[in-house]
């Protein structure tokens, strides 16, 4: 009875232990700009979910393509039905490891590079990423900043509108991460 009252006690720290490793976000704000010769185009999320293991160093962040938001609604069904096709291709994914051996666990601040695969639009490539992590008061902050092709990912910009809209576009990643209880 001790043995297994032990066992079990062991196991349950062990548990406690891996998972103050695990820091999870519900508090993600991604957004995009393309400067535009008419008009420019930016949107924004804050429906994003993500996830990093301290132990492991994987990251994974997963956004739905429908929750930007844009400030005129026109913009934001032409993104959703005739660029990004968000019914077929629901959400955006990133799947990466920090390369650096820091340990995030401890207060600072780290700057940070995630190797990984960004799906976006159906098409999954490999990419490389910048940014910060900061350990403030037990919570984890990133912020990175990175421009990205449409080719890369398939984004199609018919003819009529290639001189109004970039071929790259700037995003930005905030995400704000707790330990996972």
């Amino acid at each position: 009875m001790i043995k297994t009252t032990l066992l079990i006690g062991l196991l349950f720290c062990t548990l406690h232990t891996f998972s103050q490793n695990v820091f999870v976000s519900d508090k993600t704000t991604i957004s995009f700009f393309s400067e535009a010769r008419i008009e420019n185009i930016q949107a924004t999320s804050t429906k994003g979910n993500a996830a990093i293991n301290a132990v492991t160093k994987d990251v994974a962040f997963k956004v739905p393509i429908i929750s930007f938001s844009f400030e005129r609604k026109l913009m934001e069904e032409h993104f959703n039905e005739n660029y990004m096709e968000s019914d077929k291709f629901p959400y955006a994914t990133l799947k990466g490891k920090i390369l650096e051996n820091v340990d995030i666990t401890k207060e600072g601040k780290y700057n940070v590079t995630v190797d990984g695969t960004l799906e976006i639009h159906g098409i999954s490539k490999a990419k490389t990423f910048t940014g910060v992590i900061e350990n403030k008061g037990g919570r984890l902050y990133i912020d990175s900043e990175f421009m990205l092709p449409v080719a890369d990912h398939h984004i199609k910009i018919p003819n009529d509108k290639l001189s109004n809209i970039s071929q790259t576009i700037k995003v930005t990643v905030h995400a704000e991460f707790i330990p996972k209880k």
